[in-house]
């Protein structure tokens, strides 16, 4: 039986826990509260602040994992490097995890590889930010180097917006490093997420690109597959194929990129995890992206991933404002359509906007329909 050592313990961490101890894994789940989601279901649970070295260090030490496998970019990743090679097996890879954790790290890669990206700067103050927005372009995007799920990610359009921006990144970044991406607005005609998976032989596959919609640059629906053209699906395909091959180790990556209304595909950004956009597979998929990432770590077989039907995943999401104890109400209406699935990720609190759950449906429409119906309320 192989210990993991998972650091995040969100929705995603839940599922891949779930995947996991399916295929008889003992899980020791981590984040910097209690009763997060993956803890729910794991076999034993450690709260710290996975930034904080020395406590990192010592939990390391204590369980002696044969797989340490992030969830969240909140990691002290220099403690991974270390860890890797002191003999632990980090997935996919120590410079897989301390590049993409960084948005800037793998910008940079990406753009060394050869990738097509948007033009884009670096500003450490908000004055740095507005003499290099003024460079770029008049609209422009502006995100912390180091979040998740879209958090201090925002749009300008002027100096007032971009300091109000400088802000909002401020509050939304993750770790202690103070430093923004500003970047090229793409009018982009879609996006995808691209899941990508490397096997321990070095074997590059792909699942069917996912469609995927964002707000407040944080996943709000995706679909599977979505509608691209066979030169679009290839030049994805190498884009993600080199990046992951650069990176190294084993495991799925989710890859997005922005397509432009002329079929560019622009790269966008990297996770070496399973993807938020990716929930959608626990519907569509004959093996989900959690079960792929658990087999694909573990250096296991990996069978024919195929899609089963169509489908999409729509958030289910608390209000604005919204903190404390809840309730979710409206489920049974949802379910009225008997297509439709659902998981509650049972986490403990809520907070303004919070991903608490999803909905998983044939097409798009039946998705946003029964979503709406759903209700996280405080109580």
């Amino acid at each position: 039986m192989k210990k993991i050592l998972l650091l995040g313990s969100g929705e995603l961490g839940k599922e891949l826990t779930i995947s996991l101890k399916r295929i008889g894994c003992n899980v020791i789940a981590c984040d910097a509260y209690e009763n997060a989601p993956a803890m729910q279901v794991s076999d034993k649970n450690e709260v710290f602040n996975m930034l904080d070295k020395e406590k990192l260090n010592g939990i390391i030490n204590k369980h002696k994992p044969d797989f340490i496998v992030p969830e969240v970019e909140a990691i002290e990743t220099s403690v991974l490097i270390d860890a890797e090679k002191n003999g632990y097996n980090v997935i996919p890879s120590a410079k897989a995890v301390n590049l993409t954790m960084n948005r800037d790290r793998i910008r940079d890669r990406a753009k060394h590889l050869g990738l097509k990206t948007a033009n884009f700067a670096y500003a450490e103050t908000e004055e740095e930010l507005i003499l290099e927005a003024n460079k770029i372009g008049k609209k422009v995007a502006v995100k912390p180097v180091m979040s998740s799920s879209g958090k201090g990610q925002s749009y300008a359009n002027s100096e007032d917006e971009l300091k109000v921006s400088w802000k909002f990144a401020l509050e939304g970044m993750r770790g202690n490093r103070k430093r923004v991406i500003v970047e090229e607005f793409i009018d982009f005609d879609y996006e995808i997420t691209l899941l990508t998976i490397l096997e321990k032989s070095g074997k590059v596959s792909f699942c069917n690109p996912i469609g995927h919609f964002q707000k407040r640059g944080d996943y709000q629906y995706s679909w599977q597959p979505a509608d691209c053209s066979q030169d679009v699906i290839s030049k994805a395909q190498e884009a993600a194929k080199n990046m992951v091959l650069d990176l190294g180790g084993s495991g799925i990556f989710g890859v997005e990129f922005f397509i432009d209304k002329k079929g560019e595909v622009i790269f966008s950004e990297l996770s070496p995890r399973p993807h938020d956009t990716g929930m959608v597979t626990m519907f569509t998929q004959n093996f989900s992206q959690f079960d792929i990432h658990a087999r694909v770590l573990l250096g296991m077989p990996l069978p024919e991933i195929k899609i089963n039907q169509p489908g999409a995943s729509h958030v289910i999401l608390a209000e604005e404002n919204a903190s404390g104890d809840y309730i979710i109400e409206g489920i049974e209406e949802a379910l009225e359509d008997k297509n439709v699935d659902y998981r509650i990720f049972g986490k403990p609190f809520l907070k303004s906007y919070r991903r608490m759950g999803v909905v998983l449906a044939p097409s798009l429409d039946q998705a946003k329909r029964a979503a709406k119906k759903i209700f996280v309320k405080a109580k």
